[in-house]
């Protein structure tokens, strides 16, 4: 009987001291928001996409840098179909994904592809392209 109480006092002095052990593990601190904002590249992936590209048919896609509103923001002038109608300057924002805008036909998301992805077999032997949807893409040379 003493044998197993001494036993069982063992190991709770055993368990104790690993619980102490696991709370006193540092705890990981997160940097206050000022320094995360200087581990964040300075310089976007989109950042690269600013100038020309060219469509098929006429098409076409200027985008510049909207410093005015702040990093990640563009102004893309585009035509973006055969109509006269299908032009305009639209603001976009860079996201994960891309550079999201909006035209008169709805939310779009400006993707970096190649030509394949394009859809479009005038430009299906280029590499460096952006692609709004399939049927819908600029590259540069």
């Amino acid at each position: 009987m003493k044998k197993t109480l001494l036993l069982l006092s063992t190991l709770a002095l055993l368990s104790a001291c690993n619980k102490e052990a696991q709370d006193n593990k540092p705890v990981p601190k997160v940097p206050p928001a000022s320094v995360q904002a200087t581990l964040v590249p300075e310089t976007l992936p989109t950042d690269k996409w600013v100038g020309q590209w060219t469509g098929v048919e006429g098409l076409n896609l200027t985008i510049s840098k909207d410093d005015t509103i702040g990093r990640g923001h563009y102004v893309l002038t585009m035509q973006y179909g055969l109509d006269a109608d299908d032009s305009g300057t639209f603001k976009g924002v860079a996201t994960e994904d891309g550079i999201s805008f909006t035209r008169p036909d709805g939310p779009q998301t400006l993707r970096a592809g190649d030509g394949e992805a394009t859809g479009l077999k005038w430009l299906a032997d280029k590499k460096n392209c952006l692609v709004v949807n399939s049927g819908e893409g600029y590259c540069r040379p």
